[in-house]
């Protein structure tokens, strides 16, 4: 079991799954002395995606892309004769149509078959029928192959810890400067972050299309509102590092702060809105600022309240 995981790792699932998927589909046509069988291979090969929904996608597409060069080939070899020149035309043509029927993912897969109508060098319906079996073979057994997918619910679970821990630190940053009045911080958790976010985002989505049968896909909607959050504390960022004196007000919205990032992941919605409101309420009846710095500071804080409200609001 051991040794199999390591193989696994070594070589990833994908390219297993492609070696796999290709000497099936050339043993299987080749069972059924199908004619040029192992274009089956190449045609599975091509096929084999990251997901169920991207690998029924380029199944789709290739299969009708071979039946239109089928046919196109055909016509044009039987017309213009089974020369090379004949390709000039017939390339020509065929490429700006499959742009046109957007198919033209499987210009490479159709190719391969009009290069066999162009070998074979006569149009018969046991020709028609070898070549259907062919791409149905490549792609079923494409198909069939990357049915089995991998679950990546560990990853996702540890991109979510890692997503609150980040997120929790920042915010002790943010509590830190402003109870303290500086920060030796160098922001590197913002930075990691945002690339985390990108990395669970893109695998969510590959959890989602694997997974139809999902109507809400927890991770994507999860990871989605940990964007939010983030483009929030981004937000955040500029006016927090403005405030150039402590402040009385400043220290109660730090104090808001600590307590989100010591309780990130369980804190209760209602009494931190709760909370908020009596913060600013109590700003607003503070006395007029005395001077421009002060000014200036007050304003920044307010901002910050007003992205802490809308934070509050996605937790």
């Amino acid at each position: 079991m051991e040794l199999l995981v390591g193989i696994l790792k070594v070589f990833g699932y994908r390219t297993i799954k492609t070696a796999i998927g290709v000497s099936i589909s050339v043993l299987i046509a080749q069972s059924l002395q199908v004619e040029y069988y192992s274009a089956a291979g190449i045609l599975t090969l091509l096929c084999i995606q990251k997901s169920r929904k991207q690998s029924k996608h380029a199944a789709l597409t290739r299969f009708y892309a071979c039946m239109l060069g089928l046919f196109i080939s055909s016509a044009l070899f039987e017309l213009l004769g089974y020369q090379p020149y004949s390709f000039l035309v017939l390339l020509l043509l065929f490429i700006p149509l499959s742009v046109a029927l957007r198919v033209q993912e499987g210009i490479a897969s159709s190719s391969v078959i009009m290069m066999h109508v162009y070998m074979h060098k006569q149009v018969e319906a046991a020709f028609y029928l070898n070549e259907l079996l062919v791409v149905v073979i490549g792609l079923g057994v494409a198909l069939l192959i990357n049915w089995y997918m991998p679950s990546i619910d560990k990853q996702l679970d540890a991109l979510k810890r890692q997503t609150d821990q980040l997120i929790a630190t920042i915010l002790k940053e943010y509590a830190n400067y402003l109870l303290d009045g500086y920060t030796m911080w160098d922001g590197r958790e913002v930075l990691h972050l945002s690339d985390l976010l990108r990395r669970a985002k893109r695998l969510a989505l590959l959890d989602s299309e694997n997974h139809k049968q999902r109507k809400n896909n927890k991770y994507m909607i999860y990871f989605e509102n940990k964007q939010k959050q983030f483009d929030l504390l981004e937000r955040m960022l500029p006016s927090i590092s403005q405030i150039t004196s402590q402040m009385e007000q400043g220290e109660r919205i730090g104090k808001f702060l600590l307590k989100l990032s010591n309780g990130f992941s369980d804190v209760q919605e209602d009494g931190l809105h709760e909370e908020l409101r009596s913060i600013r309420e109590y700003h607003k009846q503070l006395p007029l600022p005395l001077d421009r710095c002060e000014f200036e500071n007050r304003a920044h804080l307010f901002t910050i309240g007003n992205d802490l409200e809308r934070f509050v609001d996605t937790m």
